[in-house]
């Protein structure tokens, strides 16, 4: 699954719903929805990409996750210019290679551990998630949506279910951040990668 649906959290919740005998057009509704915060991460790294070949970006959006956006657009950010290394380093090298690897490991071993939840592995993920957003928050606007985001995450989680908790905060919480005046200036992406680029705030 993960090399032709790279999707993390989706894959986790599709997983569920298949086991607990959820209809297919549920499933694939609940799932879209809940990947739909990477129709966020592709609008704000397209700025980044422009220049770049069809194909390219095409595999740049298939590798897309949380982990690969977050680290790539503070590169970008960083630098003030797309960096092919920068994208695809975290999306492959990072993410793309150790997620089937533990995959593949945790089919082939996962039976001899009898009680996952004993050494505390299940905290990896959200810590993960956690460090990634504290690197994201670079002004006023990030802040917001971080906030909301969690914030509206929790409560929709508490009252009804954690999946929906989660697509709510990731779909709402962004937009409520978009409500917010920017801080900052943009970065500068001009340059031979990125011509005709006049004004970029990914």
């Amino acid at each position: 699954m993960s090399l032709i649906a790279f999707g993390g959290a989706a894959q986790f919740a599709a997983v569920g719903y298949v086991a607990s005998g959820l209809a297919w057009p549920a499933i694939g509704l609940l799932t879209f929805l809940l990947n739909a915060r990477h129709v966020l991460y592709s609008a704000a790294l397209a700025p980044w990409f422009r220049g770049r070949s069809v194909a390219e970006r095409a595999l740049a959006a298939h590798l897309v996750t949380d982990e690969s956006f977050a680290l790539a657009i503070a590169h970008f950010r960083r630098l003030g210019r797309f960096d092919a290394i920068g994208y695809w380093y975290p999306a492959i090298v990072t993410t793309l290679i150790p997620w089937n690897v533990a995959t593949f490991a945790g089919v082939a071993l996962g039976d001899a551990i009898v009680e996952p939840s004993r050494f505390g592995i299940d905290v990896i993920f959200p810590a993960a998630m956690a460090g990634l957003a504290v690197g994201l928050v670079s002004g006023r606007r990030e802040l917001v949506a971080a906030l909301a985001g969690a914030a509206i995450g929790v409560a929709v989680s508490l009252v009804i279910s954690p999946t929906i908790g989660i697509i709510a905060g990731g779909v709402l919480g962004p937009i409520v951040g978009l409500a917010v005046h920017a801080s900052g200036a943009a970065p500068d992406v001009q340059g031979a990668d990125l011509p005709n680029l006049q004004d970029v705030n990914p």
